[in-house]
């Protein structure tokens, strides 16, 4: 994939078909490290140990509308070009977590792509799923919580107009600041 957002889409969705009805995504960049880490809890179904080790196999999917499971094998491959690693970690019946760790630095790295439209778009196709997103940039950080702006904004839904416009200008504002008063150079 040509943008890391698209990994993240994937890995959402992963989430989301695994029953998870919260999802935590973490961008951390640690320029110290020199990495780009990319975390997605979730508190889905999870996976035993003998399906966690077969999930990178592109021909292992518990997926019933495909019989390939490309997502979580590009993105280890992705990873091991770059310097990194692919991490999962799950528990039947408690859930899973995805890691990603990228050398920052590294030619071959992806950009990030659109973040804010990203975020954006898992917000607005799923307004029922408890959504957090966070994003560090050598120690400085924004989050933002789907619950906490569902309780701020009563009956008003995430999926209406103007709140999709502020989001789209808080997030995009808030990434501006991450990284000093201007966008990453990375896309």
């Amino acid at each position: 994939m040509r943008e890391l957002a698209l990994h993240i889409l994937d890995l959402v969705q992963n989430s989301l078909e695994a029953g998870a009805s919260h999802v935590l995504l973490a961008i951390i960049e640690d320029s110290s490290a020199d990495t780009l880490t990319i975390r997605v809890s979730d508190n889905g179904r999870g996976m035993d140990d003998a399906t966690r080790r077969r999930v990178l196999d592109p021909f292992v999917t518990t997926r019933k509308t495909r019989r390939v499971g490309l997502g979580l094998p590009l993105i280890d491959m992705s990873t091991r070009q770059c310097g990194g690693y692919l991490r999962i970690d799950s528990k039947v019946g408690e859930g899973t977590e995805v890691e990603a760790v990228y050398r920052h630095s590294h030619l071959d790295r992806p950009p990030l792509g659109d973040l804010v439209a990203t975020v954006k778009t898992l917000i607005v196709a799923n307004p029922e799923l408890d959504f957090v997103y966070r994003h560090e940039v050598d120690g400085t950080a924004f989050t933002v919580a789907t619950g906490e702006l569902t309780s701020i904004l009563g009956e008003m839904p995430l999926t209406h107009p103007d709140v999709l416009a502020w989001l789209g200008e808080y997030l995009a504002a808030e990434e501006v600041k991450l990284y000093g008063g201007a966008k990453h150079e990375n896309d």
